[in-house]
Formats: C-alpha cells, structure tokens, sequence
C-alpha cells in the first residue's frame, strides 16, 4: 500500500533521479556481481509454483543489464544456478533449464548485446547441463567471443571449491607433463586457470546479494577476497533499479583498504 502510494505521488522517481545524481559523482565501478537469490520465496508468498519465480527473475536480468550499461559497469558476473542446486526436485531443476534455454536464445538475437559489444560467458562446469543448453551456451559464448567492451558472466553449474578444484587439477596436469615447474606456481599463476581468467578484472569490486541471506554460498570464492559486500532485503524478482543504486553508493561510501 505505501509503495503503491509513493510510485503514485512520484517520490520513487525523484529518489531514483537523486540516487543517479549521486552514483554518477562517485567512484565507477569495473565489475559488479550479484548473487540472484529469493526466487523461490517470492513465488511462495504469491502461492505460486517455483518456477514462476524462476521466470520472473530471469526477465529482472533483461533490466539490470539496461542499468549496468547505464552506469558503464564494464563486467557483471551473476550467480544464476549452483552446482547443488541439482539436489532440487527433477521438476524444478528441469524447469530451470528450460527457462535458461529460453535467455540463451533470446541473447543470440538480443540487439543491445551486440550493439553494446558484450561478451557473454558461462562459467561453471558446463557439462553437468542438457547437451541442448550445452549447444545453445556455446552458440552464444561463439556469436559474442570477440567483443571486448563489456562482459556479462553467468554462473551457472558453478561452484567456487569446484572452481578451484578445477583450476587445481589443470595445474597438476601442467606439471605432471612438465609443462609447468612447481615453484612457479603463485596466485598469478593460479589466476590463469579461474573460469573467469579471461576476463580483464577478475575480481569484484562490490558482490550483492537479496533475499536477505549475509553468506557467499560459495560463489567466487578465490575472486571476492577483497570485494564489498551488500546484503540486500529483497527478493530477485522485487529488485529495483534504486536497490541497484544504493548498493552502488554504498559501495562509494565504503574506504577500500585491500589489507593495509
């Protein structure tokens, strides 16, 4: 009810305007990630199945791309699908791939992506997917590798241990084929081998997350070892444009010390 009164009176776009104004005085940000969290709950305080949660989150990414390109945020990394969420029901988790499948295809013919030169990326371990949705990420990651100016990563079948597993292995691989000597293994090193390695600024500089929930949940693990975090008390499908905005003038606020 108060919500709907002040959207009537205008006060949610004078505040949106007046939080512009401020972030855009700020200091940019190159890489924003987000953890999509409270699908399911939103769902369920409508009564509604879980997968119209899923489908109304999908369609917020559409909107928040808008608003990243908007603040020239030039990577966004999204926490869309873990490697445990596989423990779900089959229905639900068939269901997400079905609408996953549906963004991907949207993408391929998505024009701001490729007017906004975006490259997209899924990062994660790919082959846990359908062979269909692995076809469809790989026409994507194909139809968009040479694009440089923004970047968009979706987490997906991702995991951050898994992540440094895999980067682990890869490692060993080099040095057991004494392609790669021991000691020269060092962070940087180890960097070359993360999901997101390609990638101009790996790390985030702020990772929000809404529902609520104040935990990482695994996601970008190695990454978000000096990153702000913003915890958010929103549902995914309920974020606004303005929770973007102060997340981001939170962030502008914060004294960024990177251990020293």
């Amino acid at each position: 009810m108060i919500k709907t009164l002040l959207s009537a009176i205008g006060a949610y776009r004078f505040y949106e305007r007046w939080l512009w104004y401020q972030v855009g005085n700020g200091t940019k940000l190159e890489h924003i990630a987000i953890i999509l969290d409270g699908n399911r709950r939103w769902a369920a305080e409508k009564m509604l199945n879980p997968w119209f949660g899923h489908e109304k989150g999908a369609e917020k990414v559409d909107q928040l791309l808008d608003w990243c390109l908007k603040l020239d945020v030039k990577s966004v990394t999204l926490y869309a699908f873990s490697t445990e969420n596989f423990n779900r029901s089959e229905d639900e988790v068939g269901e997400i791939m079905r609408i996953a499948e549906g963004q991907f295809r949207k993408i391929l013919t998505n024009e701001r992506i490729h007017k906004n030169k975006v490259r997209v990326k899924v990062i994660g371990r790919v082959g846990l997917l359908p062979q269909g949705l692995q076809r469809l990420v790989a026409d994507v990651e194909n139809a968009t590798q040479s694009y440089d100016k923004h970047f968009l990563n979706i987490a997906f079948a991702y995991g951050g241990r898994a992540e440094i597993v895999d980067a682990a292995r890869k490692i060993a691989e080099r040095v057991k084929e004494g392609k790669l000597a021991p000691e020269k293994v060092d962070e940087g090193t180890f960097e070359k081998y993360l999901y997101t390695a390609y990638m101009p600024k790996q790390d985030p500089d702020l990772i929000i997350r809404t529902s609520g929930e104040e935990r990482l949940s695994g996601f970008l693990l190695w990454q978000s070892a000096y990153s702000e975090f913003c915890f958010l008390d929103v549902y995914w499908p309920d974020f606004r444009v303005i929770d973007l905005l102060r997340a981001v003038r939170i962030f502008q606020k914060r004294k960024r010390r990177f251990g020293a």
